[in-house]
């Protein structure tokens, strides 16, 4: 500990630049906020050493000290410079004592606390963080104090100490704060992250057995009330068809620490749900203790998957069938001419009739398709004027696959003969079609006519051939359905029997 002998001119101590000052005091309090009065009882130890007037807790600022507990003055905040806290600053680490600044010449025009009282005598320790001084214990009075105890001095180094800790721990606890709330927030956004995405998440306590997990878990799992439920009832949520799978996958992924993965469906609601996790923390010897898991719903993805699957199916038993038709048409077409061109144009026309049946059921993912689509698509090609020359009457029809494949060849060969031999080969020609569903035996059966009028007249002789053949032969696959055909003089009538 040093005196006023030892204590350096303020005027040549260049204390407000010392390297490393500020940085000391950052780290230690990065914001002053005023008095804290949690150093109220540090003054009040230290005023009652020696009785004096004035007792203070500071932080030395850039330019000014700040006050954390004060008595005796109702200042806050004072100048830095020529104050004697400058001058404590200038011994380092050592305390000061100042009996009679106005007896002594360096200290004549020091500012003591920026405003009244001023003092003639001080005495202070330094608070020390990282080994700068960051602020100062003391007490001063406004008369000369040449009785200053002699352990005066040493008492104020151990509140200075104290008050350093004191420091210390507030801005731990101030960043420990921050950090959990920082933590909270990030929950809090992550939690909000979760539900917004539909994402279940969920823990399981290996030791206790119990499971816990955020609201979309018990939504998920239709588990109410939402609280840690037992492993077993847990499990128990499981559809009982994908329960011994599910269970099986993560014990694996318990014993082998590898990511538990799996896709099962809910027994309470059936839908799909995939799940991924992993053990999160193990104890000494590596024996798994908790166990964190996620659920994403993916119901629909399943679905589309699953129909897709179907679709696939279905578009291979079709492809196979439509092989099959087109070798039987190409043998049938070729029996009835031997002229290539002939063949390619007769071939062709029908390849584009099964192409457009199978362009509709395409469409609808090869479900059904309405009977008007397919008229269209089958007639209007081959009519000179669609809307003038085909009227349609029928009831609301929608076809499978098998019906509309046929059907649409039966229409594509009455259309083609229409155009070259009929109703279609002159603008005054007309087709009536009239198609009606009734109830036979309880199921629905399509009864269709086509009808044509004012084409030239018909001879029934000169039109036969595989044409007609086909017509009466297209819907042989569906079970209790018939064409057939009349070549009347005034045009050609077919009647169609369809079972839907």
């Amino acid at each position: 500990m040093k005196n006023t002998v030892q204590a350096l001119p303020i005027a040549d101590a260049a204390v407000l630049d010392v390297p490393d000052r500020l940085p000391a005091l950052g780290n230690a309090t990065p914001e002053f906020f005023g008095p804290d009065a949690d150093f109220d009882g540090i003054v009040t130890l230290a005023a009652g050493f020696v009785s004096a007037p004035v007792s203070v807790v500071s932080l030395f600022a850039d330019q000014d000290q700040c006050f954390l507990a004060r008595l005796g003055t109702s200042e806050i905040r004072a100048p830095l410079k020529r104050s004697f806290n400058a001058s404590l600053m200038a011994h380092g680490g050592d305390a000061l004592l100042v009996s009679d600044a106005g007896a002594d010449p360096r200290f004549s025009d020091i500012e003591t606390l920026g405003g009244a009282p001023d003092l003639l005598s001080y005495a202070g320790a330094p608070i020390m963080i990282d080994g700068r001084p960051v602020g100062s214990v003391f007490v001063g009075d406004v008369a000369a104090r040449p009785d200053w105890p002699e352990d005066l001095l040493q008492r104020l180094e151990q509140l200075a100490s104290l008050a350093a800790s004191l420091i210390k721990l507030k801005e731990e606890t101030r960043r420990r704060t921050l950090a959990a709330e920082a933590i909270s927030r990030d929950e809090k956004r992550h939690a909000l992250a979760l539900d917004a995405a539909n994402v279940a998440s969920w823990l399981w306590d290996i030791s206790t057995g119990l499971i816990s997990g955020n609201d979309t878990f018990y939504r998920m799992f239709g588990v109410q009330p939402a609280r840690p439920l037992s492993a077993r009832k847990f499990f128990m949520t499981v559809h009982g068809a994908d329960r011994k799978l599910a269970i099986g996958r993560l014990r694996r992924a318990l014993a082998s620490g590898k990511e538990y993965d799996g896709l099962f469906r809910t027994a309470k609601s059936g839908r799909w749900l995939l799940g991924r996790g992993r053990v999160h923390e193990r104890d000494a010897n590596g024996k798994p203790t908790v166990f964190l898991g996620i659920n994403v719903d993916v119901t629909d993805a399943q679905i589309a998957t699953d129909r897709t699957r179907l679709l696939l199916r279905e578009l291979n038993h079709r492809v196979k069938n439509t092989l099959a038709m087109l070798q039987s048409l190409a043998r049938q077409t070729l029996r009835q001419t031997s002229d290539p061109a002939a063949f390619m144009d007769a071939f062709a026309g029908r390849l584009q009739s099964l192409s457009e049946a199978h362009g509709l059921l395409s469409d609808h993912e090869w479900g059904v398709i309405r009977l008007k689509m397919l008229l269209e698509k089958q007639i209007a090609p081959y009519a000179i004027d669609f809307d003038q020359q085909v009227e349609i009457h029928k009831d609301e029809v929608q076809l499978g696959p098998d019906q509309a494949v046929g059907l649409g060849l039966v229409l594509h060969e009455l259309a083609t003969n229409a155009r070259k031999y009929g109703a279609f080969s002159v603008p005054s020609g007309k087709v009536v079609i009239t198609a009606r569903v009734v109830a036979e035996e309880g199921q629905g059966v399509l009864n269709m006519t086509w009808h044509e009028m004012g084409g030239p007249p018909v001879a029934p002789a000169s039109r036969r051939g595989f044409g007609s053949v086909l017509i009466e032969r297209s819907l042989d696959k569906i079970l209790g359905s018939s064409v057939h055909v009349e070549y009347l003089p005034q045009g050609v009538t077919a009647v169609i029997r369809l079972p839907l």
